[in-house]
């Protein structure tokens, strides 16, 4: 299941951080971890058909579904959304985080959430989360928004029960 596949995932990510002398950066790791780019000398490091692996479980959980696309020359599968539901409780996360839920500390919000708030900026898809509120909603939200990303993510590492992890990949994104 899902579960065991990002556990195996997390296991292996995590021997291979743990046996690399000299330490990478945070930006080096997402790199060579997604299957992104090419270091001949660190092909070792790399878990090969990340984004296939993603999409695979996707689809048995019945959140995305497979399809074939021809692109004129090619042809190229895709994996188009299935479930809408899914689609909205994520973005009511979002919202809910920024809105209903909002904490005005990042210590000591939902490390999830403010995952997620992050990754949707990093993807340019917060704009479309936010096309069903009211332009009071809105705005507020994005200034919310604007509030996070103007957080220095290595100054936020350093406090009490701060996740340094998180923080470097807001860094790594973000700076």
């Amino acid at each position: 299941g899902i579960n065991a596949e990002y556990g195996w995932y997390q296991r292996r990510v995590r021997g291979h951080v743990k046996e690399t002398d000299p330490p990478e950066t945070c930006q080096s790791w997402i790199e060579l971890l997604s299957g992104e780019t090419w270091n001949p000398l660190k092909l070792r490091y790399q878990i090969r058909n990340v984004r296939e692996r993603i999409a695979k479980n996707l689809v048995e959980k019945g959140i995305l579904t497979t399809e074939k696309q021809n692109f004129v020359v090619f042809d190229m599968t895709t994996h188009p959304l299935l479930d809408q539901c899914t689609k909205q409780s994520v973005i009511k996360k979002i919202q809910d985080t920024l809105l209903s839920r909002w904490i005005n500390d990042p210590q000591r919000m939902d490390k999830r959430a403010l995952a997620l708030v992050y990754l949707a900026q990093a993807s340019e898809v917060l704009e479309h989360a936010f096309s069903s509120l009211s332009d009071e909603d809105y705005d507020l939200a994005m200034k919310r928004v604007r509030e996070l990303l103007d957080l220095d993510p290595d100054m936020e590492a350093t406090k009490e029960g701060a996740d340094e992890v998180l923080w470097a990949v807001v860094a790594s994104f973000f700076k």
